[in-house]
Parts: C-alpha cells; structure tokens; sequence
C-alpha cells in the first residue's frame, strides 16, 4: 500500500493520497487549499489515477480544492450528508480567525459534478482499497474518519485517516457552527477508544500517532478513562 501526505495551505491541513501501489488508481483525503498542486505532484511521480476524493469533514481547510482535483481527474467526491451544505457555503462553518485569513479575496464554491454521501459504518471498496466509515460528530456534525487495512507488516493492523477528530496530544476544537462538544466525547469513547493500540493514527493536521500512544498519553483520552467525559472541557484543542 503506498500513502503520500503533505501539508497543504496557511493552516497546513494534511492531505492524502492512498493507492494499492504505484501505477494504479488511488483516492486523495481532505485537498485543501493549494492542495490541487501537491496531489498533481503525487499523481505523476507514482503514475497514479485518483478515482474519488473522501473529505472528513466539510471545513474550507479540508475541502477547499475538493471541486478542482475531482473536477481534473473525473474522480467522485464523498461526505457526511451533515457536511454536504459547507461544499458551496464554507463560511457557515469557519472561525473569525480563519475568515480573517480569507480577507481581500473573491471565492465561489460549488460542488463537484459527481457527490456521493457518506453513512456510519459504510464499506467502501475504492481504488482496490477498502475503507470504513465510522460518523464521529463533535468538530463538525457531519465529521466521519476512514479506516483501512494494512497488511505490511505484523505491527500495524489498520490505518485510520482521522480528520480533524483526533491529533498527537489533542482533539478537534468543537466551539465553531456545527461543533458539538458532548457529541465529541461520545466519538471519542465510542469510536476511538474500542480501537486496537497498534491502529496508525493520520491526523488532519500535524505529525502521525497511534491509538496506544494516545490512549497513553493523550489529556483528554486519559481523562474519559479516568472519569469519565465530564472532565474535558478546560483543555487547548485543534483544528481551523
């Protein structure tokens, strides 16, 4: 399996590019902005054909290339249906912050010709991959991680794309239009926690974890461990 990633735009959102090998079709996770150019990049140094884009969540720092790459590359482009209204009106869900970023522009955004809608626990077979869709509201209402498995070795038994639900050391903020911070901590006991250690954590922003370094040492997995979800509100989170 060959995965590339790099961070793209002003909030250096990861993107991904998932392919069985070199040569063959892939999928492309969360182009955001100035993303188009960096998947172009991937796609001729691998000779790969990007067949549909899944998106985590519908933030402009996820989503904002998602027309552009599945428009160049006819690919199908997936989301939460919770999520599906950000494609053509990102700023419903954006922070003062991140519009003040946008400032002295001129953006129209529409969605992509072909938009397929994600649904919890859906199986999806793209690219010769196979993905898990498990709806994790909290950041956004329609936020959702993909899960797939990996078979190159014994230490690694699945790969999660985990948007901006979960990061090294931190979780998704949940103060913006659509957040929901109990929602959080249901997603993070019911989706995250029942998952095995040695589960590779790709997060929307950020370096690479694993479910057992988390579970470990992350504040707020420790503290729905230790007391429950009560006990999470104070700390720094992430996200746009």
């Amino acid at each position: 399996m060959l995965i590339a990633a790099f961070p793209a735009g002003p909030w250096g959102t990861n993107c991904y590019v998932a392919a069985t090998a070199p040569g063959a079709e892939c999928v492309v996770i969360d182009p955001g902005k100035d993303a188009a150019a960096g998947v172009a990049e991937v796609v001729r140094e691998h000779r790969l054909k990007p067949v549909a884009v899944l998106l985590t969540h519908g933030h402009i720092d996820h989503m904002w290339s998602v027309t552009p790459v599945a428009g160049t590359y006819d690919a199908t482009a997936w989301i939460h249906p919770g999520d599906r209204h950000l494609l053509t009106d990102p700023m419903a869900g954006i922070s003062r912050e991140s519009a003040a970023m946008l400032l002295g522009g001129d953006y129209e955004f529409t969605e992509p010709d072909d938009v397929a809608e994600l649904a919890d626990g859906a199986s999806l077979e793209l690219a010769g991959l196979h993905f898990l869709v498990d709806h994790t509201p909290g950041h956004t209402e329609g936020s959702v991680t993909f899960r797939t498995p990996w078979e190159q070795g014994p230490d690694i038994s699945e790969v999660m794309f985990s948007g901006d639900l979960l990061f090294q050391g931190s979780i998704g903020r949940t103060d913006l239009p659509g957040g929901d911070h109990a929602a959080m901590l249901r997603s993070l006991a019911t989706k995250v926690l029942p998952l095995a250690d040695d589960v590779v954590v790709l997060p929307g922003h950020g370096e690479q974890t694993s479910i057992g370094r988390e579970r470990a040492t992350n504040p707020f997995l420790l503290d729905l461990l230790d007391s429950g979800p009560g006990n999470v509100a104070g700390r720094v989170t992430r996200g746009l």
